[in-house]
């Protein structure tokens, strides 16, 4: 990885005869979507600011299978899952980090009747973790009293209920937490589950991306904080449809990582 950072991959560590605390999930936007690479590498400066021991499987990684799962190719995804679970438990691995609720869900709640079990947590229940423990700290109050909403991720919030971690890393920040009319349970999808994000959406009235990037314009907030790489994309396409682009749209790691001056 550029930008000077050493990522160590699981071959690595076998290699010393050693095994991470956790393996971080980089996932297919993570790795290939240059908007998504951002945040892949301010989450990782932020594990190499709390000596984090971490690893990636770097080319041995491969899609979780979500999209085809979710796309109706149950034997795709299948394929896809078995042969992450064999590289999985060869590894032994135990713990796993993702920045990605695509990822997150598929591996928590798909993987286990598939013969793959691990611990398994998003990057902001990880990050909240390392700040309540001191291995992390938020210097400097550079988004103090700033307007931010969180836009609840699908399967992160009304999938795995995990509403506290994001928005406590929020508060951390010091900064003013204004939530959109459709929240947490009631929260609106940002229109790209269901692989709706690699297709043209069907014809209608509104896109689904506007209507919620028009409930967070509503919170006059200046930041649209996101925990997903897929829900970045599509709350900026929204807020430059709306010609906002003075709103920023900035994954949780990216703001705590920003905080850092990382």
């Amino acid at each position: 990885m550029s930008d000077g950072l050493k990522v160590p991959t699981m071959a690595d560590y076998v290699a010393q005869g050693k095994q991470p605390e956790v393996l971080f999930w980089v996932g297919c936007a993570g790795s290939f979507d240059d908007r998504a690479k951002k945040i892949t590498k301010a989450l990782v400066k932020l594990l190499d600011k709390a000596k984090v021991e971490f690893a990636v499987l770097g080319t041995e990684e491969s899609c979780t299978g979500d999209p085809a799962k979710r796309a109706g190719n149950e034997f795709l995804f299948q394929m896809q899952a078995v042969t992450n679970i064999e590289l999985l438990n060869a590894y032994k691995i135990k713990t796993i980090v993702t920045a990605c609720p695509h990822c997150f869900n598929t591996i928590k709640n798909e993987y286990p009747e598939l013969g793959g079990r691990y611990h398994v947590m998003h990057h902001t229940q990880f990050l909240k973790t390392l700040l309540d423990e001191g291995r992390l700290t938020i210097e400097g109050g550079i988004y103090k009293g700033r307007r931010i909403t969180f836009h609840d991720p699908c399967y992160l919030g009304r999938a795995n209920s995990v509403y506290e971690a994001p928005r406590n890393l929020i508060e951390k920040l010091e900064a003013e937490l204004v939530e959109m009319k459709s929240c947490k349970r009631n929260g609106l999808c940002c229109g790209a589950g269901g692989a709706q994000m690699f297709k043209e959406a069907e014809k209608g009235n509104k896109e689904v991306n506007i209507e919620r990037t028009e409930q967070a314009l509503d919170t006059k907030s200046e930041i649209i904080a996101t925990g997903c790489p897929f829900c970045n994309t599509m709350m900026t396409d929204g807020v430059k449809a709306k010609e906002k682009e003075k709103i920023h749209v900035m994954d949780l790691a990216e703001l705590i990582a920003n905080a850092q001056d990382l």
